[in-house]
């Protein structure tokens, strides 16, 4: 019997594939021997080798399988996202056209229900013929209850399950692992939660289908990777879900006017035992960032953008955020240099027409809103510009940089020096770095290099606004002694005017004390003379006068 042309090309079709799948088989089976080894070049080599079975199967599971999993070995995260993007929870979006597709859906099987009532009806009396015009108008209160958009949803939902059940439970297992190391910690956990209900449901109807006879440790195998697998799924399960609280509390903290508790809160997913991944840490620091601009300490706030931008150098908030801190301080040149990338970035964005990095990468902005955006920075840079020809970058605010009042002490000054020089040195810049989780596109001494320059610039800026500071208050100081000084001349000047007009005060008064004693002395031996005078003429009056003075020498002799 010969066969036709058509039946040659079908047999010569299925042939080819029939050898393609077994080159396949023979790839997988290859690279199931290089991945048992355990080393890292035989997982490479094994990757190349399952890339070759892909190319020529490529929906065949067990090798898309293998190479997840080895990719997930490798580290290279970014990779598994970019292989199974279509299982993120965050990349099934597009519920506008869904809905569009949903509703023409539902139109089109309204209309086909109603052809089938009419040729129904019409079947069932031949006199009676109904068109669809006629039957809405005839009977206006009719409804479908039935929705071909809830049935079609029920079907993919039971085929879904089936297929994860059968084939695709590994995608939210390895995936979730993936985009937990990534920061897609929302999808992570919705992923993990679902490759477990999946495995435990997989295990219970293998559990409940076998007899109680059948039953055996021979027949029911548990594999030591199951364990470790799942064991692997719960700590990552809830060290995801515990960083999440703690995110949402600090957000809900920050959002309703509570900066300290909010930082209290940032600090504690900082500064954890536990590596957290690089795209969540940078998400915290730009939080508390806002959470220290609102609570005034402005260098924690600068500090904290420059750790974001370490960790995403195209993060537009964080720029944005530094930008309006260096412009709150009068530092104008810093402000610029912030505004010119930011403007820089946009002019990327709208070349490219896509925000930067890949797909799955969640942004603070959207592509639409770019344009706006660009128009608004390039008016605001001229501003600055003019406000730099006119000298304005001499009056640098370093009181609100260091967050001290005007006319401070030197106490003040030193002790909140001293603080931020200790939280702020460049030495300690990279310390964030050991509880960082970086991406495989990140060489570790190019972002500690970066992350020491940044740090280096704010501790310069430190040092810079202490001595101004310093200087002011030492001028202060000096101007209040020199005052002080002037002020006790001032005083010895009266005290001596004084002293000295008291002095001839009292020489007046001491001459005017003696005259008067003098002339009252005067007046007293005056009387006190003649009195003696009067005494003696009145003893002379007495004993006579006139006698002679040899008598009385002769009585006295006898």
């Amino acid at each position: 019997m010969v066969l036709s042309s058509p039946s040659l090309a079908l047999t010569e079709k299925k042939q080819w594939w029939l050898s393609h799948k077994q080159m396949a088989n023979r790839y997988v089976k290859d690279a199931r021997c290089l991945i048992a080894s355990g080393g890292e070049n035989e997982v490479v080599s094994a990757l190349n080798l399952l890339d070759a079975a892909l190319v020529l199967a490529p929906r065949y599971e067990q090798a898309l399988e293998l190479k997840a999993r080895s990719l997930l070995y490798l580290r290279r995260y970014k990779d598994v996202a970019d292989m199974l993007q279509e299982y993120l929870p965050s990349m099934r979006s597009g519920g506008d056209e869904s809905s569009g597709s949903e509703n023409y859906s539902s139109q089109q099987f309204s209309r086909e229900q109603a052809k089938l009532l009419v040729s129904s009806s019409s079947s069932s009396s031949s006199t009676c013929s109904i068109s669809l015009s006629e039957l809405q108008d005839h009977d206006s209160s009719f409804k479908c209850f039935f929705s071909v958009a809830d049935l079609r949803r029920k079907i993919m939902a039971g085929l879904l399950c089936n297929c994860c059940d059968n084939e695709s439970r590994w995608r939210y297992v390895v995936l979730g692992q993936a985009s937990c190391h990534l920061g897609l910690l929302e999808d992570a956990m919705v992923l993990l939660q679902t490759g477990k209900r999946l495995a435990t449901a997989a295990s219970r109807r293998e559990s409940t289908s076998r007899s109680d006879d059948g039953f055996s440790l021979n027949n029911f195998p548990i594999l030591p990777t199951t364990t470790v697998e799942s064991d692997t799924t719960t700590a990552l399960l809830s060290h995801v879900k515990l960083l999440l609280r703690r995110r949402t509390a600090a957000i809900a903290a920050l959002e309703a006017g509570l900066p300290s508790e909010a930082i209290r809160l940032f600090t504690k997913i900082l500064d954890g035992r536990r590596p957290v991944p690089q795209t969540f840490l940078a998400q915290c620091f730009l939080h508390r960032s806002s959470a220290f601009r609102a609570a005034g300490r402005t260098a924690d706030s600068i500090a904290d953008c420059n750790r974001t931008l370490t960790l995403d150098p195209t993060c537009i908030q964080a720029l944005e955020t530094r930008a309006h801190l260096y412009e709150s301080i009068n530092y104008l040149a810093d402000c610029l240099h912030d505004l010119e990338h930011l403007k820089l970035l946009y002019n990327s964005i709208l070349r490219d027409r896509k925000l930067p990095g890949p797909v799955w990468k969640r942004h603070n902005v959207r592509y639409r809103e770019i344009p706006g955006k660009l128009c608004a920075l390039t008016a605001r840079i001229q501003k600055l510009k003019q406000r730099v020809a006119s000298g304005e970058t001499c009056n640098v605010d370093y009181y609100g940089l260091i967050g001290l009042r005007r006319g401070c002490s030197r106490s003040e000054l030193e002790r909140a020096h001293l603080l931020l020089c200790l939280k702020h040195a460049p030495d300690k810049a990279t310390g964030f770095l050991e509880r960082c989780e970086l991406g495989d596109d990140f060489d570790p001494d190019s972002v500690r290099d970066k992350a020491k320059m940044s740090a280096l610039f704010l501790y310069r800026l430190l040092q810079k606004g202490y001595s101004s500071i310093m200087t002011s208050i030492m001028d202060e100081e000096a101007a209040e002694k020199q005052r002080k000084r002037t002020t006790a001349v001032i005083q010895m000047q009266q005290q001596q005017q004084s002293q000295e007009g008291g002095v001839d005060e009292m020489e007046l008064k001491s001459e005017e004390i003696v005259g008067s004693n003098l002339n009252h002395n005067t007046s007293v031996y005056q009387g006190v003379f003649c009195r003696d005078l009067a005494v003696v003429g009145n003893l002379l009056s007495q004993v006579g006068f006139g006698r002679p003075i040899a008598v009385k020498y002769e009585a006295l002799s006898c």
